[in-house]
């Protein structure tokens, strides 16, 4: 028998991160679920086993980078394997820049772009000795493009791009490819309470004439975690219906 795939997704307790879990065990992947809260994961790590699915679960903060390598590392002892890492936890801490506070900015860069950073060392040792790895990091077009009020939350998702783009470098060579996922808005508990006069003037920018699901993004990350992707590296690929064409 075939021992399948790990992988492992940070911030799976919801929205995106729970629908790329999803999916990844539905093509076969023992999905490994982190987040801060262990109830969820929990809870997540049931409904994948009821529908035939394999799932584990570590609670851990991932703005804790001691707790976040010692986890994956845990995941290699227990597994013998990591092949697939999605870089997906991610927090807002919206303001204009001039009135944003150190605490706001840190705590912004801590969560969405070191931790990414520490996981990806913690994981890519175990890739490069199976001769096999997907690194996603889902990024945003805020990172792309910029936008008013999270001067932390784009400097974070942007610097995902370049960080990106060097993993891809650095261990193309040993069969472990790197891509960055750029959603635009996205139907989730982050989106959800934006006044309705952000959301139509975002609705009016998308070409698709509709906001995307965790589904949406789901699927991209499906296929570059797969076995047909392993010519695509260093890439980024907005999912956004339009909305930038970056």
């Amino acid at each position: 028998m075939t021992t399948p795939r790990v992988a492992i997704v940070t911030g799976a307790s919801r929205g995106i991160g729970k629908g790329v879990a999803l999916r990844l065990a539905r093509d076969g992947r023992h999905v490994v679920l982190m987040s801060r809260t262990a109830g969820p994961l929990a809870d997540l790590k049931s409904r994948i086993e009821q529908s035939g699915g394999s799932a584990s679960f570590k609670a851990v903060d991932v703005g804790d980078s001691a707790a976040l390598a010692g986890a994956i590392d845990g995941v290699a002892a227990e597994r013998g394997r990591i092949d697939i890492l999605v870089n997906n936890a991610g927090i807002t801490r919206d303001g204009l820049a001039l009135r944003m506070s150190d605490e706001d900015w840190a705590q912004v860069i801590q969560t969405n772009l070191t931790s990414a950073f520490v996981a990806i060392r913690a994981a890519a040792r175990v890739m490069m000795k199976g001769r096999f790895g997907r690194i996603v990091n889902i990024s945003s077009t805020s990172g792309v493009v910029g936008n008013a009020g999270q001067a932390n939350y784009a400097a974070a998702k942007a610097g995902l791009l370049g960080l990106t783009k060097t993993i891809a470098r650095e261990l193309g060579a040993k069969g472990v490819t790197a891509n960055a996922v750029a959603p635009g808005f996205i139907e989730t508990d982050m989106t959800a309470n934006l006044p309705d006069q952000v959301k139509e003037a975002v609705m009016g920018m998308i070409a698709v004439k509709r906001f995307g699901t965790p589904e949406d993004i789901a699927e991209i990350v499906a296929y570059l975690t797969g076995d047909g992707a392993g010519f695509i590296t260093g890439q980024t690929i907005c999912v956004d219906g339009g909305m930038t064409m970056c």
